[in-house]
């Protein structure tokens, strides 16, 4: 009779345990979690791996400036545990977003901890450069923001993802390396860029190059004739021999000043979003050596 009783107790133990659902550290699946935009993807999927269920809204090759949302984005972020934004209002329509989806979750600011570049001139954005993810060192400060969210709301799996953290840290700081190498031995007169738009601010700062673009930070903004004009003088005077492209503006203009000016194309530079899986910038590892790389081989020719 008594094991009987030890039996029926153990039994409802269990049965009230099943109707309160896991408890923390104990996921019945992969965390649901929402990035704003691929770059973003990648890294959560980076430290998450298996743990995670990566939504990102804005997809490889798409355009976070402009982006509208779906009726799925509101669906997506209604079901998710995790919010992970760049924050530094690049993301200037989510909060409509996330009060539509009525998102419950945790928000994830991936750029907290940077000290952020101001804009002496800016149209569609507060006074600071969003664009973080362009310095290697500040990648360092989404991953620790990234883990620590993610073993906050799974601590059962916390070693797990603070060794994929480990591994990520190792593989930053061997490209850092690699591109610190790069830029080594350019001569100062051959640092000049001309892209598309100002998304290389922090790229500029790490690394020492210069960036100009007849555009401001967002890809919203229309480059005045003003602009244009001095931006071509700029081009004549300093003999900058090649501008850039990037993966999601329209090249028009650009081709126009090179037209005008007789520099060339650089080649096409990836900014605010990852290539498609078979592309040259399919993770954002990929993505800044690829830039690198780029920019190293033009402005050495």
């Amino acid at each position: 009779m008594r094991d009987r009783r030890k039996l029926l107790i153990a039994a409802t133990a269990l049965f009230a345990l099943a109707l309160t659902g896991p408890t923390p550290g104990w996921s019945a699946g992969p965390i649901p979690v929402v990035a704003t935009f691929s770059i973003l993807g990648d890294m959560v999927e980076r430290i998450g791996g298996e743990k995670v269920a990566v939504t990102m809204l804005v997809g490889p090759n798409g355009d976070a400036h402009v982006y509208q949302p779906i009726p799925e984005d509101a669906r997506a972020l209604s079901q998710a545990e995790i919010l992970v934004v760049n924050g530094l209002s690049f993301e200037g329509w989510l909060d409509r977003l996330v009060e539509a989806s009525h998102f419950a979750g945790v928000r994830v600011v991936a750029s907290d901890g940077i000290e952020p570049i101001a804009f002496a001139n800016h149209d569609h954005h507060d006074a600071f450069d969003p664009h973080a993810w362009q310095s290697l060192a500040n990648a360092l400060v989404y991953v620790d923001n990234i883990t620590e969210a993610l073993a906050t709301s799974d601590p059962g799996n916390a070693d797990f993802y603070y060794r994929n953290r480990a591994a990520y840290v190792a593989e930053i700081e061997v490209l850092e390396a690699e591109i610190r190498k790069l830029f080594a031995e350019l001569p100062a007169d051959r640092r000049t860029v001309v892209t598309s738009h100002d998304a290389f601010g922090y790229f500029s700062e790490a690394y020492g190059l210069h960036f100009v673009a007849p555009h401001g930070v967002s890809t919203e903004s229309e480059a005045s004739a003003t602009d244009v004009a001095a931006l071509i003088r700029q081009i004549r005077q300093e003999g900058i021999e090649a501008v850039f492209l990037e993966s999601i503006t329209d090249s028009r203009l650009l081709e126009q000043i090179t037209r005008e000016t007789g520099a060339s194309i650089g080649g096409t530079l990836y900014s605010d979003a990852l290539s498609g899986p078979d592309g040259p910038a399919s993770t954002y590892l990929d993505m800044m050596r690829y830039n690198a790389t780029t920019l190293a081989r033009a402005l050495s020719a």
